[in-house]
């Protein structure tokens, strides 16, 4: 297996883990944005979620290509990927469908992700995803990065808020036993308002699941204006999630700002693949991109 992939523009720099095609350090004029995966709380920066986002009823879902069984996110995020190139500002992975994917997922497929640095401060990431089999493949994708909160000594998590380009108003399903949505009562968020401040409590039932966020962009930061700003104009959905309290009760100190494109089976849905909310569909030979892009503040 490759080594983990270091890149650079200028004082912006990434790092991405092989083993998942996972990135491991965002760093600007040397302070850090990523999550570092203490396993007191959660123990994954920015996990690539593929061909699913989310959970399946009881892991299980029929296909057209036969029956899918994946855990939540599903299973490129547990695979070594090939390294592709790195041209010292970019590096892009590959996975490839394999005996063992194919029991989860029976579809053929080739996945390649790429990281780039923009500019003095944006990191883009793109999902290329290949049909290489014969069939219309369906599929969902993702990115997970968290980031912390705080970023700067002396501020407070509860500090931070997350900013919307213009007021309006967000609701989210509730996360239902199995990791399934339901939107039988989702919970209002924000009523003709640009701004949500942080708390804890925000995630006492785990993510919170938006979509229609306007313009496809949206800012977490602090009162010293650090932050970041996630622009997912390609995706349909975007997951705020943090961890829950450590064993010692301590609260999370990150938020994950997660694209997608799919999401997790809702409660009022069959459990076909290919009705998945918002499930993509390449046809055979068809490649499919997403990118979306982090900006350190």
């Amino acid at each position: 297996m490759a080594d983990v992939q270091a890149i650079k523009a200028g004082k912006l720099t990434a790092a991405i883990d092989p083993h998942g095609a996972q990135l491991r350090s965002l760093a600007l004029n040397g302070r850090e944005y990523l999550w570092q995966a203490d396993a007191r709380w959660w123990g994954k920066s920015a996990p690539v979620l593929f061909p699913m986002v989310g959970s399946l009823r009881a892991e299980t879902a029929t296909c057209a290509a036969g029956t899918c069984h994946m855990g939540r996110h599903g299973l490129a995020r547990d695979y070594d990927h090939e390294l592709v190139e790195n041209t010292g500002a970019s590096v892009t992975f590959r996975l490839d469908s394999t005996d063992e994917t194919l029991a989860k997922f029976p579809y053929r497929f080739r996945l390649e992700m790429t990281y780039a640095l923009e500019g003095e401060a944006t990191l883009a990431q793109t999902f290329a995803v290949t049909n290489t089999g014969e069939a219309p493949m369906p599929f969902g994708l993702g990115g997970h990065p968290a980031f912390n909160a705080p970023l700067v000594e002396g501020e407070a998590f509860e500090d931070y808020a997350l900013a919307f380009e213009r007021p309006w108003t967000a609701t989210s399903p509730v996360i239902a036993e199995g990791g399934l949505l339901d939107y039988g009562s989702p919970v209002t968020l924000l009523e003709d308002a640009d701004r949500l401040p942080l708390t804890h409590e925000l995630f006492a039932s785990d993510a919170l699941v938006l979509e229609g966020v306007p313009g496809g962009t949206l800012t977490m930061a602090g009162p010293a204006g650090h932050g970041v700003r996630v622009d997912f104009a390609e995706f349909d959905h975007i997951g705020v999630w943090s961890a829950a309290p450590d064993a010692e009760g301590v609260p999370a100190p990150f938020v994950a700002l997660e694209p997608w494109c799919g999401t997790a089976t809702r409660t009022d849905e069959d459990d076909v693949f290919e009705h998945k909310q918002n499930c993509l569909t390449a046809a055979p030979g068809e490649t499919v991109t997403r990118t979306f892009r982090v900006t350190l503040l």
